[in-house]
């Protein structure tokens, strides 16, 4: 199968509908990925085939929980899950997040390629990083806990804010050890075309 024709049938099983200018850019981005994979070690994961399962539709599979407005991708790396979500939905501003400075140059070079306009690269840490307002939702698959991705995003939440962690397995262990001022919305199991891991996305927010 070709590579396009396993980025439709993703998103058919995803449920998403993405026009063909959109699935495009995805495939864009991913070829952009490969090629600055090679000097900047952007990602383990080489083969496209792998990518598109690995990153983008697992990326995408967090859609019907990521709200409108403003998300902040922490510790986003290669720009996953921000760039796919960008891309896909529709009036979503999105702030890429990292504080190694190749990553940045990575970023930016995608933004202008594809002509992102609501994409913006911030370098910066999580836990000093500084925006204007509060941001609808906090994203990331980076954290190695749940306690620690709290506690760096909590100065930058508002009530309303999700903090949306992508996880594999269920991390029991990790719910039970937040702090009590995290309350734990909801734990939702994704189903990723072509990826035989388990993956969770855990949706908390900061109590007032």
């Amino acid at each position: 199968m070709s590579l396009d024709s396993a980025l439709r049938a993703g998103l058919e099983a995803l449920g998403i509908g993405c026009d063909e200018a959109r699935q495009a850019l995805l495939l864009e981005y991913l070829g952009l990925i490969e090629r600055w994979n090679r000097t900047y070690n952007l990602t383990a994961v080489r083969e496209p085939a792998e990518m598109l399962s690995k990153h983008l539709l697992d990326a995408l599979s967090v859609l019907p929980w990521v709200p409108a407005g403003r998300l902040l991708d922490a510790g986003t790396g290669a720009g996953l899950p921000g760039i796919p979500l960008a891309i896909v939905k529709a009036g979503l501003e999105v702030t890429l997040l990292d504080s190694a400075g190749k990553k940045l140059r990575f970023l930016n070079h995608v933004k202008r390629t594809l002509s992102l306009a609501n994409v913006h690269p911030l370098q910066a840490r999580l836990e000093s990083a500084e925006l204007p307002e509060a941001p609808d939702a906090i994203i990331s698959r980076a954290f190695s806990s749940l306690a620690d991705f709290a506690g760096a995003a909590r100065h930058l939440a508002g009530g309303d804010t999700r903090i949306l962690a992508m996880k594999g397995r269920y991390p029991r262990e990790e719910i039970e050890a937040l702090p009590g001022w995290v309350d734990v919305r909801s734990v939702e199991k994704l189903s990723v075309p072509g990826l035989h891991e388990q993956r969770h996305l855990v949706i908390m927010s900061v109590c007032s």
